[in-house]
């Protein structure tokens, strides 16, 4: 296997690893996508902040259509936190290019780490 195909082979398992976490808990995908990217994928940084964006857009589409097929997705529940969804990722994608990488994988971290903690308490 040449070098291309093995990146393409890490990518496809990033996105792979992304798509069952999204498939298992509607969402967190970019926690398992970004350290791959950045790190097996060789990716810069900031790239791999903004290409899980790209990637995990699709992949809440598929997991959002699966659930609100199965009956199991309040879409009145929902729209209150899409339009929020929707100004804070506007207000996030015009800050990230202003922060240093240092803050924003301080801020990541703090996420997972929020997150893990949540998920154990």
């Amino acid at each position: 296997m040449d070098k291309k195909q093995g990146k393409t082979l890490w990518y496809a398992l990033a996105g792979a690893a992304a798509g069952v976490v999204n498939g298992f808990f509607g969402g967190g995908g970019g926690q398992v996508l970004v350290p791959m990217l950045a790190g097996k994928c060789a990716l810069e940084q900031r790239k791999s902040f903004a290409t899980s964006v790209a990637v995990i857009a699709p992949l809440c589409a598929l997991s959002a259509a699966i659930y609100w097929w199965r009956g199991q997705l309040d879409w009145a529940l929902a729209l209150p936190y899409l339009a929020g969804g929707l100004a804070g990722g506007f207000v996030g994608g015009r800050v990230f290019k202003n922060l240093s990488m240092t803050w924003l994988r301080r801020g990541f971290a703090l996420l997972i780490l929020y997150g893990g903690v949540k998920a154990l308490l």
